[in-house]
């Protein structure tokens, strides 16, 4: 478990004082920043709501305006009052928020080196399409646009309460996987799966920490790289309980962008917690793509469709696909039974194959790339 006095990577020795508009003071954490003054980033913050309005949706604004001014981005908020949905109308932040949409087009978005989404609730969890989301059709062609660019994305707890009937996006946020239910709130330990992501390399094995815990329609793990996965033993999941494979935060590559999710953050108290700030940090900034790590959250899905579409395109015959892909299976098989140092000789070998099969210079060079990644991932995770 990591203690509150850890070392927080990447970050300045410096006290995070209250961000414009906001009273939260912030602790002082410790490291050296991720970016100079002349590579600074812009990133979105989305705390706009038409369902539910989170309370702790303000101090993760604060929180994240104040990481950017210790780590070298600026931040622009997405945050405008609502006067209907089906909790009644919200406040946003009015002191904060820009004066129109900046969901226009594609290129007006492409600014931002990420866009974070938090706790962006809309009420369409019952799935009726009648009900307006969060980003009209015309916002929505505008974000799709963004991120088949190749822009950043992070979402932040009930991120995944959010256009539920928009397929597309529960793609984004994660594998499908969308909030149906939540216990009280209570201290549980997470299961670090992956430390080799700048958002999990500054925890332990495991995470003990107090929050309100997500169940989810359905485990994200074939499609996205898992950080952390709840004990399901530590704590009451109540109804929706997931069982053992019940991930709470991942990452992964969709549509050429970074995405990033996290299940925690819905307390006021996770936004001055260090452990916490650091997770959040990894994963704006890793989005972003301003710190890589640990094979960038390349995973054995984006690499098996990879080989596909190369086959589709003729850049790779179907027998060295057929070569690359039995070692890749063994591989991951190995993977799965916790062996990551076998797992990446699998993958040793199965860079091998795509040497000795793969005539095309691009394809044998990006498959390479993306075969090491896995390598790089199995290596660090032994």
């Amino acid at each position: 478990m990591t203690s509150p006095e850890d070392p927080v990577n990447r970050l300045s020795r410096t006290a995070l004082a209250a961000a414009a508009g906001g009273a939260l003071a912030l602790p002082m954490l410790v490291g050296a920043p991720a970016q100079a003054a002349e590579e600074d980033y812009e990133v979105l913050v989305v705390g706009k709501t038409l369902g539910f309005r989170h309370s702790s949706i303000d101090e993760a604004t604060t929180a994240i305006i104040a990481l950017g001014e210790a780590n070298g981005f600026t931040v622009d908020v997405w945050d405008p009052p609502s006067t209907s949905g089906p909790f009644g109308p919200s406040p946003g932040q009015p002191t904060r928020t820009l004066a129109s949409t900046p969901f226009t087009s594609a290129d007006d978005l492409e600014k931002y080196a990420t866009v974070v989404f938090v706790s962006t609730v809309d009420g369409t969890n019952s799935l009726d399409p009648a009900i307006p989301t969060l980003l009209d059709p015309s916002e929505l062609a505008a974000f799709q646009g963004y991120i088949r660019d190749g822009g950043g994305f992070a979402g932040v707890h009930a991120a995944t309460d959010s256009m539920h009937t928009v397929p597309w996006y529960g793609g984004l946020t994660g594998g499908g996987a969308r909030f149906v239910s939540h216990p009280q709130q209570q201290t549980a330990v997470q299961q670090v799966e992956d430390r080799t992501h700048p958002s999990t390399q500054h925890l332990g094995d495991t995470w003990t920490r107090f929050d309100e815990w997500y169940n989810f329609t359905t485990s994200p793990r074939p499609v996205v790289r898992v950080l952390t996965n709840l004990d399901e033993t530590t704590y009451t999941a109540g109804r929706g309980a997931m069982g053992a494979d019940h991930p709470l935060s991942w990452c992964h590559n969709y549509e050429g962008a970074r995405s990033w999710y996290t299940g925690g953050g819905h307390t006021e108290a996770s936004y001055v917690e260090p452990a916490f700030l650091t997770h959040l940090l990894g994963g704006i900034e890793w989005s972003a793509g301003a710190v890589d790590g640990g094979g960038d959250c390349v995973t054995w899905l984006e690499v098996d469709s990879l080989l596909a579409d190369l086959v589709a395109d003729g850049s790779v015959s179907a027998h060295a696909a057929e070569q690359i892909g039995k070692q890749l299976d063994k591989a991951q098989a190995v993977a799965d039974t916790g062996n990551g140092d076998r797992a990446a000789a699998r993958l040793a070998a199965a860079s091998a194959q795509v040497r000795a099969h793969v005539r095309d210079a691009d394809a044998r060079a990006l498959l390479q790339e993306k075969v090491a990644d896995l390598r790089t991932w199995q290596s660090a995770s032994s």
